[in-house]
């Protein structure tokens, strides 16, 4: 019937070298992209980070306020707290972004450097070995019923 036969597959060795020029090929392309206003290390992205967590803030914290003096009829109070609120968030957040906080998951205050006796503190450092042992509990002493 048909004397057409499929072309074979290419070889691995061709697939190897096409994938070799490719990569080449991006190579000397993300040199030239490094400087783009849309990276998100450049001064662009960052500022378009602070604009929208301060706007964004506002706005979650209006919203809320809106949402729960329509539902509990407390106009406006409650829209002008949680406007307050979202306002010092975004503020936050800014100051987080600003000090390399901003992809941390939360916030952490610094360990204080002050051990002194009179606030609870040790001297000396933990050891490896001081939590491993637990107390042992006498379960068998006490009696049901009885």
């Amino acid at each position: 019937m048909g004397e057409d036969q499929p072309n074979p597959p290419p070889s691995l060795e061709d697939l190897d070298r096409r994938l070799k020029q490719a990569k080449g090929d991006t190579e000397s392309d993300s040199d030239a992209g490094r400087s783009a206003p849309n990276m998100p290390g450049s001064a662009f992205g960052m500022a378009m980070r602070i604009g929208l967590e301060l706007v964004v803030g506002v706005g979650v914290g209006v919203g809320i306020g809106w949402a729960l003096d329509d539902w509990l009829g407390t106009k406006p109070w409650l829209l002008l707290l949680f406007f307050f609120l979202g306002a010092g968030a975004g503020m936050m957040n800014v100051v987080r972004a600003m000090t390399n906080q901003g992809m941390a998951m939360g916030y952490t205050k610094p360990a204080p450097d002050d051990k002194s006796p009179s606030k609870g503190g040790n001297d000396d450092p933990p050891t490896k070995g001081d939590n491993d042992q637990q107390p042992e509990r006498d379960v068998g002493s006490k009696t049901k019923g009885t």
